[in-house]
């Protein structure tokens, strides 16, 4: 089978992506975190291709994508997405973001028409990832924030360096339950590692340092938000965001559960049945 592509405008770079399901079915697009590919979502494929039309794509610089040296930030990404659905033409669209691709939604809300989209959903992404010095830990703590600035900057130099796996290894495992099988872990990481290290370090440094709160309170369409008890993001983050958004839906998973960052990997089952319920109502 042919590889699927669409180039970006004005810039040219080709994205890859993927479509399954009926035509006629119902639209969902996911979003992946960062340095992940759109292999990260296959078990959600998998369930919803029956009924659904589903649509993943890798990020410019990411997994099977073009690799530029430019472009790297989420206002770049979210006009790659505007790209994707307005040259497969889709609409009345569910945009299922994971981590930083809830950014990239937060991104395209702020500077594109919203007539194509009929849903999101925001999985396990804080508003913001910094902390700024001048809040009190209630501010820090319904912002979701988790890194000072300096740390941030740490992080994101490391990664730019020969060394960066020393940096990025431990922060991505910190993402995942202790049970993770641990060849679906090397899986995932592998497809990770596909993003060159100074792509992912210019893109985590802008990630991280953006604030999306006055997006997200003007969102008006149905929403869902996932958060887990067990993930490096704070569950009052996520509270926060469906408190913002009139008539959101908010569903956490427990520790026990393996609730990580990657719940909708690591705990399928309760992910899908939670997606399909909000994409049917």
């Amino acid at each position: 089978m042919a590889a699927n592509y669409i180039t970006t405008v004005p810039d040219g770079v080709r994205l890859r992506y993927w479509q399954e399901g009926p035509a006629s079915g119902p639209n969902v697009v996911f979003l992946a975190g960062w340095m992940q590919t759109a292999g990260s979502f296959k078990k959600q494929v998998a369930h919803l291709k029956t009924s659904y039309r589903v649509t993943t794509f890798d990020y410019r610089g990411h997994g099977d994508s073009d690799k530029p040296a430019f472009g790297h930030r989420v206002q770049r990404l979210a006009a790659d997405l505007e790209n994707l659905l307005t040259q497969l033409d889709l609409r009345d669209v569910t945009l299922v973001g994971h981590s930083m691709g809830s950014s990239i939604i937060w991104a395209h809300w702020d500077l594109f028409a919203h007539d194509r989209i009929r849903k999101l959903v925001f999985v396990d992404q804080a508003r913001t990832l910094t902390i700024n010095p001048a809040w009190s830990p209630e501010q820090i703590a319904e912002a979701g924030a988790v890194f000072p600035e300096d740390q941030r900057f740490a992080v994101a130099n490391n990664m730019a360096t020969p060394a960066w796996k020393d940096a990025w290894v431990p922060l991505f495992r910190s993402f995942w339950s202790p049970e993770v099988d641990p060849k679906d872990l090397e899986w995932v990481q592998e497809q990770a590692m596909k993003a060159p290290a100074e792509t992912a370090a210019q893109l985590m440094l802008n990630h991280c340092g953006m604030d999306w709160k006055d997006v997200i309170s003007r969102i008006t369409v149905p929403t869902l938000v996932v958060g887990a008890k067990g993930s490096v993001v704070p569950v009052k983050g996520m509270e926060w965001i469906a408190k913002q958004i009139p008539g959101s839906r908010l569903e956490l998973f427990e520790k026990e559960e393996r609730g990580s960052h990657f719940m909708f990997w690591e705990s399928p089952e309760k992910f899908n049945r939670i997606l399909e319920e909000f994409l049917a109502a």
